[in-house]
C-alpha cells in the first residue's frame, strides 16, 4: 500500500509511538507468561504439601512388634492378676480354717482344764471319804475291842461282810480270838475264810484270757495253773473251825 505524500510525515511521527506501545504490550505479555509459568511450577508443590507422605520403600516392622509385645504383656499381667486373686482367696480360706482350729483347740483346752479341775475335786472328796471311813473303822475297832467277847460275837453274827471283814481284820489277834470262839461256828468259819483270802492274790485268768483274745495270741499252759491257785486253801476249810483262834494271826499282823 502506497501512502500519499501528505500522509507520510504523519505516519513517521506515529511510528515511534506504535513501536513503544507494541513493545509495552510485548513486555506485558511476556511478564504474564512468566507469571503463569511460575504459578504452574508452584502449584504442584502446594498440592504435594497437603497430600499424605508417601510410604517408604522398606517397611519397618518395629511398630508392629511393639504392639504385639504390648498385647502379650497385657495377657501376662492379666494372668498374674488372676492367679494372685486365687492365691489371696486360698490364703484367706486357710486363715479362716486356722482360726476355727485355734478356737476349737482353745475350747478343748478349756474342757480339759475343767475336767482336770473336776478330777482334782473328786480326788479330794474321795480322799476325805477314805479318811472319814478309816477314822470310823478305827473307832469301830476300838469299840468292839472294848466290848465283852460274847456281846461282840452276837453282833458279828448279824453284821454284813462289808463291815465285819474290815473291823475283824484290824482287831488284834488276842482280842479277836475270844470273839471268834463265841460266834456262831458257821459265821466264824466264813469270817476266817474272808480274812485268809485277803492275803491271796486275785484271780487274773479272766483278764489274761481277754488280753490274749485281744492280741490274737493262743492261751498258754499258765492259764489253768493261775485259775487253780486260789483253790488250794479249800481243803483247809473243815479245819478252820477247831483252829479258829489261830487262823486270824496273819491278818492281825498286817492290820497292827
Amino acid at each position: 500500500m502506497i501512502l500519499p505524500l501528505k500522509m507520510r510525515p504523519r505516519f513517521v511521527r506515529l511510528l515511534p509511538g506504535v513501536v513503544v506501545v507494541g513493545t509495552g504490550l510485548l513486555v506485558l505479555n511476556a511478564s504474564g507468561l512468566v507469571h503463569n509459568a511460575y504459578a504452574q511450577i508452584n502449584q504442584p508443590a502446594v498440592a504435594d504439601a497437603m497430600a499424605p507422605p508417601p510410604a517408604p520403600g522398606n517397611k519397618d516392622f518395629a511398630g508392629d512388634t511393639a504392639q504385639a509385645a504390648s498385647a502379650s504383656e497385657v495377657d501376662v499381667l492379666t494372668s498374674l492378676s488372676k492367679r494372685r486373686g486365687e492365691l489371696d482367696a486360698r490364703e484367706a480360706q486357710i486363715q479362716v480354717q486356722a482360726n476355727i482350729l485355734a478356737a476349737t483347740e482353745a475350747r478343748v483346752d478349756a474342757k480339759v482344764a475343767q475336767l482336770k479341775s473336776l478330777q482334782g475335786q473328786i480326788a479330794g472328796l474321795l480322799a476325805q471319804r477314805d479318811a472319814a471311813q478309816e477314822k470310823q473303822l478305827v473307832s469301830l475297832v476300838k469299840t468292839y475291842s472294848a466290848m465283852k467277847p460274847k456281846d461282840a460275837a452276837r453282833i458279828f453274827d448279824s453284821l454284813s461282810e462289808a463291815v465285819l471283814v474290815p473291823v475283824a481284820g484290824d482287831m488284834k489277834s488276842d482280842v479277836l480270838a475270844p470273839v471268834l470262839a463265841a460266834m456262831n461256828p458257821e459265821q466264824a468259819q466264813k469270817l476266817t475264810i474272808k480274812l485268809a483270802n485277803k492275803l491271796t492274790l486275785p484271780d487274773t485268768s479272766a483278764a489274761m484270757a481277754q488280753a490274749q483274745a485281744a492280741t490274737g495270741q493262743p492261751s498258754g499252759p499258765a492259764a489253768p495253773s493261775a485259775s487253780a491257785a486260789p483253790a488250794t486253801p479249800a481243803p483247809a476249810v473243815p479245819a478252820a473251825q477247831p483252829a479258829a483262834t489261830k487262823a486270824p494271826a496273819p491278818a492281825a499282823k498286817t492290820g497292827g
